[in-house]
């Protein structure tokens, strides 16, 4: 028998988001341990709101909002919150009730500063890093580290002299040298162009360097940078720095760090060393365009060890890291502009890349 068809449902609903979420649904295990984190940051939220005046929206409800941005690749806030109108997932995901209403986009833009200007992205990795059933996932000895390009939210056409000088509206720049050092990005100053490879466009681009652990692959330490030739060599420095840090209050053993040939420099090798980190860096013995073979600052006394080829092997999975987020959150083409703001936002994502591999690996 043919059903009848009717345009609209009934008026009223007595089921809340939660019993419409199906009990297997892989974002409560997400849910749950994202939480069990905004609980231990309760202080640090606390410190960055004034205790009088008009109360403002639950810091925890901004970030889970922005953590469902990265999950499902949303390409704006302004979208964010048209789905988060209409999505029962989405509302039960970030604690807002079927009648509740939804924000005004504007309020990422007026609370980002703040979220920045308290750490707040760093501090919610740690916390998650540190919860009782992710540590041991974790390994304290073994690391990779690579970077990525991270498109800026400026054109060609913005890259313009820095004296003023006049050489047209950028539209038809055929003939003409732009270099950093010349010329700046009106849109974005902090973007610079950058090109991948050889033979490849360049682009107005930052870096983003993240650090790995490879037990399981989850990313310990996320940061961004201008790009340049020697920004992931020197971001890698910066955060094994700051990982050292932490390891001297724990007492551990020397650690390991696998890197490709693009980490292959006698200088950059020198000085993980001397910070007491064994290199298992790819050798990078090509050919130069001159025709000459280079010199590899790896030699026979890192690549004999077992243990070298091993790093070699795991540090790939960083690229997983990379490729969920320019596949499925916000990487690919950043919608921020200057190094803070889109470090956060890259930050963001590496956040989100472990969420959802976490609770996985858990139930193992």
């Amino acid at each position: 028998m043919r059903g009848t068809f009717k345009d609209q449902g009934g008026l009223f609903s007595y089921l809340s988001p939660e019993a419409r979420v199906p009990a297997q649904h892989p974002l409560r295990r997400v849910r749950a341990l994202a939480r069990e984190v905004f609980k231990d940051l309760s202080r640090s939220f606390a410190a960055l709101y004034a205790r009088e005046g008009r109360p403002s929206i639950p810091p925890e409800q901004l970030l889970s909002a922005l953590l469902l941005q990265a999950f499902y690749g949303i390409r704006s806030e302004r979208q964010l919150m048209e789905q988060l109108d209409y999505n029962l997932l989405y509302r039960w995901f970030v604690g807002l009730g079927a009648d509740d209403r939804v924000w005004d986009a504007s309020v990422f833009t007026k609370n980002r500063e703040r979220l920045i200007a308290g750490d707040v992205f760093a501090k919610f990795m740690s916390k998650l890093l540190n919860h009782p059933e992710v540590k041991p996932l974790l390994s304290d000895e073994h690391f990779s580290v690579d970077g990525t390009l991270i498109e800026a939210w400026a054109s060609h056409k913005s890259f313009k002299p820095k004296d003023n000088s006049d050489d047209g509206d950028g539209s038809d720049f055929h003939g003409q040298k732009r270099k950093n050092d010349t010329h700046q990005s009106t849109s974005d100053p902090d973007a610079k162009l950058y090109r991948k490879a050889r033979g490849r466009e360049a682009r107005l681009s930052y870096f983003g360097h993240a650090l790995m652990e490879n037990r399981h692959g989850l990313a310990v330490a996320g940061m961004v940078t201008q790009a340049s030739g020697t920004a992931e060599r020197d971001a890698a420095a910066a955060m094994l720095k700051a990982e050292l840090r932490t390891r001297r209050k724990r007492k551990r053993r020397r650690i390991t760090l696998g890197a490709d040939k693009g980490y292959d420099t006698h200088d950059h090798v020198a000085r993980l060393r001397a910070l007491g980190v064994t290199a298992h860096v790819a050798q990078n013995d090509a050919e130069t365009k001159t025709g000459k073979k280079r010199r590899s600052a790896i030699d026979g006394r890192t690549t004999r060890h077992v243990g070298y080829a091993m790093s070699q092997a795991r540090r790939k999975m960083i690229e997983c890291v990379f490729g969920w987020g320019k596949q499925h959150g916000t990487m690919r083409k950043t919608k921020h502009r200057g190094v803070e703001r889109v470090g956060a936002d890259f930050l963001l994502n590496l956040i989100a890349y472990n969420l959802i591999r976490i609770p996985k690996l858990i139930a193992t």
